[in-house]
């Protein structure tokens, strides 16, 4: 057997590629982090029985790429699609609109692959989706963001943003939203700014990549039209999931886009197909059942949402100050601006308890300093009270905060 050295690939590796990845050591005790649902309603048995059927009809075309259907994915599923997004976002599409995709993030890849190049300028909400901002960044293109307030991406600062780069001569490649229960601050853009919105990127002619992941997700039931829907000028692309609504284990996303770009990213995507299996149990499930599937599935996020919002009421006071959101599974939460949450995220960590730092949902790091991303949907009820409860003493020990006559004076 050969003694020689272990082979050193480093010099081999090109320039620009990300950090390397840890090994995986599992969930913290107390998980806040991701975009994880609550497993206890996972439909299981409804899965399982979709699987049965499905499997039993059609099976055997397993033996063919893309189940002999194309490679803009399973037929039935974005036959689902299109009538479950005329129904609740308002838009018009056919089955040829749509391509079926693994999870958004091949989205995500898909639609940067086919507008992007280093250098060129996008314009994003200031408060944004972390998985689409380190995109950006490992592609070398500049990010500016917009400020957002209580409903979402403010107009005025993007018409501003527009008018400053035009007159720089730059023509950002696209506007990024995600205008229905936005990600991390869970607000949903009015549909009157959703119409000033398009009026600018047709004034100026930057077209809007809508994110609509969370969409499913909302307490009430009733949301805006989608940005895509309300466009005339075809200036618009949409994608959405079945991460939030079903189970992001799945990795089943869609793309609607106009022809013209869409056949620009089928090109690219050059995997001969997403998961078959997960499509046609998605199709066989969610046609009979995703309409009462989900109801039930955003009461029980609610309850989740409320012991989240007591816990760190009785555990931190006044100091942890957050508008409750309108649908999701976060909870965008603002520590006084003595908390740094970068430092706070190492050191809960340690103690069992793991948070999402708000420098890195955000264009804006000095803004975002004291602000952290807590996911309620994974974590039980009890696990919500106990973790906040550590993250509570960890925050008090590390940065003074919460003081503790806050807590009384809360509970009193």
């Amino acid at each position: 057997m050969s003694t020689s050295a272990r082979f050193d690939f480093a010099p081999l590796l090109p320039a620009g590629l990300p950090a390397p990845a840890a090994r995986w050591t599992g969930l913290a005790k107390y998980s806040f982090v991701g975009g994880n649902n609550d497993p206890e309603q996972v439909p299981v048995d409804g899965l399982l029985e979709a699987f049965n059927a499905v499997m039993k009809r059609e099976g055997r075309n397993l033996a063919t790429y893309n189940l002999a259907g194309g490679p803009q994915g399973y037929v039935r599923l974005r036959e689902f699609l299109t009538q479950k997004l005329k129904r609740d976002a308002g838009i018009t599409c056919t089955p040829d609109d749509l391509m079926i995709v693994s999870g958004s993030l091949q989205a995500l890849d898909l639609v940067n692959a086919t507008l992007l190049t280093r250098g060129d300028t996008v314009l994003v909400e200031q408060e944004t989706y972390q998985g689409s901002l380190n995109r950006l960044t490992r592609l070398g293109v500049n990010k500016v963001g917009i400020p957002l307030d209580a409903e979402g991406m403010r107009m005025d600062a993007l018409a501003s943003a527009l008018a400053d780069h035009k007159r720089r001569g730059i023509t950002p490649k696209y506007i990024y939203t995600i205008p229905t229960v936005q990600n991390p601050t869970g607000s949903i853009l009015p549909e009157s700014r959703r119409a000033e919105m398009l009026l600018l990127s047709q004034e100026y002619g930057v077209p809007i990549f809508e994110d609509d992941c969370y969409a499913d997700l909302i307490w009430t039931g009733e949301r805006p039209p989608a940005i895509y829907a309300m466009s005339q000028h075809c200036g618009v692309i949409h994608i959405g999931s079945f991460s939030k609504s079903i189970a992001p284990a799945l990795r089943v996303g869609f793309i609607v886009a106009p022809w013209d770009v869409m056949s620009r990213m089928l090109a690219l995507k050059t995997d001969a197909g997403s998961g078959a299996l997960e499509q046609m149990v998605l199709a066989e499930f969610c046609a009979p059942h995703f309409a009462t599937h989900v109801p039930r599935l955003t009461k029980g996020l609610r309850k989740k949402l409320d012991t989240l919002m007591e816990a760190l009421a009785e555990q931190f006071g006044t100091a942890a100050e957050f508008e409750a959101p309108k649908g999701g599974i976060f909870l965008w939460v603002k520590l006084p601006d003595n908390v740094d949450t970068l430092k706070l995220y190492q050191a809960a960590l340690a103690a069992g308890v793991s948070i999402n730092p708000g420098p890195e949902w955000s264009t804006d790091k000095a803004f975002s300093g004291s602000r952290l991303r807590l996911c309620f949907a994974s974590p039980s009820q009890q696990q919500i009270r106990e973790g906040v409860a550590v993250l509570a003493d960890v925050c008090r020990r590390e940065f003074g905060v919460p003081a503790r006559s806050s807590n009384v004076e809360k509970r009193a």
